[in-house]
C-alpha cells in the first residue's frame, strides 16, 4: 500500500467560507477525495466579534455558521459519487482548526486570493498559517469559482533539493492518481564569476552544475522505477529556484515543493516556498518532511 494512500489517514479535510476562493479550494478537495477513495471533512469557523456580552448575536452567527457550513457539505455531496462528507464547525480562527485537524488527516486543501505585500512578508494569511503549521500535506488553490477541467491537464511538476523524497513521494502519487506526467525541476545558482578591470566575466567553474544533474538523476532514479508507467522529465535549471520553479509550473495541474524543519520545529517555509504560494496560478502541495 503506497503511503500516500487513502487510509493513511482521515481523509481529505477542506476549509469552506462560503467564498468563491472556498468553492475552489472545495472543487480540488472533491477530486482528491474521489481519486483517493477517501471520506471528506468539510469544516467552517466562526467566531464572534462580539465576545460573550451579546448572547443574541452570537446565536445568530453560530445558525449563519451552520448554514455555511450545510452549503459546502451540500455541495460536496451533490458532487461527488460514493464520497463519505463529515461536517466540521469550529468556534474559533479558522487556521488554528485546520492545523488541528490536520494531525489525522491525509491531506488539507485551502483557497487563497493571493497576499498583499505585508502579508506576505509575515505569511498571515490562513493559507499561509496552515501550510507551514500543518502535520500533513497542504494544497493551497489560487481562483475563484469551480477548477477548470481542461481537456489536456498539465504536469504535476515537483521541486526536488536535497532528501526531498517526501516531495517525490507525494508528487509521484499524484501524477499516479491522475494519469498526468511528472515534471522533476532542480535548479542550482549560476557559477561565481572573477571580474577584473577592462575585462569580460571568468567562469570559475561549471562542477556545481554537473553536480546538479547528477543529484537530480539520483533523487528521481528509485521513483522513476517504482512508477515506470508515470512518464517523467528531468529539468534540470541553472538560474534562481523560484524563477525556475515559477517557469516550470506555467501551466500545470500542480506545483509540489517541500517544507522544512529546523532546529527540532517542524513547519517552517524557506524563502523559495513561501513566495511560491502567492507567485504561481496553479495549486501547489506543501509536504512536510
Amino acid at each position: 500500500m503506497d503511503p500516500n494512500a487513502a487510509d493513511a489517514g482521515q481523509g481529505i479535510v477542506v476549509g469552506y467560507d462560503g467564498s468563491d476562493f472556498a468553492m475552489q479550494a472545495l472543487d480540488w478537495a472533491m477530486d482528491e477525495a474521489e481519486f483517493r477513495d477517501a471520506p471528506i471533512t468539510v469544516c467552517h469557523a466562526w467566531q464572534s466579534p462580539y465576545g460573550a456580552g451579546d448572547e443574541e448575536a452570537r446565536k445568530s452567527l453560530h445558525h449563519a455558521a451552520e448554514h455555511v457550513l450545510w452549503h459546502g457539505a451540500e455541495c460536496a455531496r451533490q458532487c461527488t459519487s460514493g464520497v463519505r462528507v463529515r461536517e466540521d464547525l469550529f468556534e474559533g480562527p479558522a487556521a488554528e482548526r485546520l492545523v488541528e485537524l490536520s494531525r489525522t488527516a491525509d491531506l488539507v486543501v485551502v483557497g487563497s486570493r493571493g497576499l498583499s505585500g505585508a502579508a506576505r512578508r509575515v505569511m498571515g494569511s490562513v493559507a499561509g498559517h496552515v501550510a507551514t503549521h500543518a502535520r500533513c500535506p497542504v494544497i493551497v488553490v489560487r481562483g475563484t469559482g469551480s477548477l477548470p477541467h481542461r481537456r489536456h491537464p498539465g504536469p504535476i511538476v515537483a521541486g526536488v533539493g536535497g532528501g526531498d523524497d517526501h516531495v517525490l513521494a507525494f508528487a509521484y502519487w499524484e501524477a499516479v492518481l491522475r494519469g498526468l506526467p511528472l515534471i522533476a525541476v532542480h535548479a542550482w545558482p549560476y557559477p561565481a564569476e572573477a571580474w577584473s578591470a577592462g575585462m569580460a566575466p571568468l567562469v570559475m567553474s561549471d562542477v556545481p552544475g554537473g553536480e546538479a544533474v547528477e543529484a537530480l538523476e539520483a533523487a528521481v532514479e528509485p521513483w522513476r522505477a517504482r512508477y515506470p508507467d508515470v512518464p517523467t522529465v528531468l529539468q534540470p535549471v541553472e538560474g534562481p529556484v523560484l524563477d525556475a520553479l515559477a517557469d516550470a509550473s506555467s501551466g500545470a495541474t500542480m506545483l509540489v515543493v517541500g517544507a522544512t524543519r529546523t532546529r527540532g520545529v517542524l513547519g517552517r517555509l524557506g524563502s523559495v516556498t513561501r513566495p511560491l504560494i502567492d507567485a504561481v496560478t496553479c495549486p501547489v502541495a506543501v509536504v512536510h518532511p
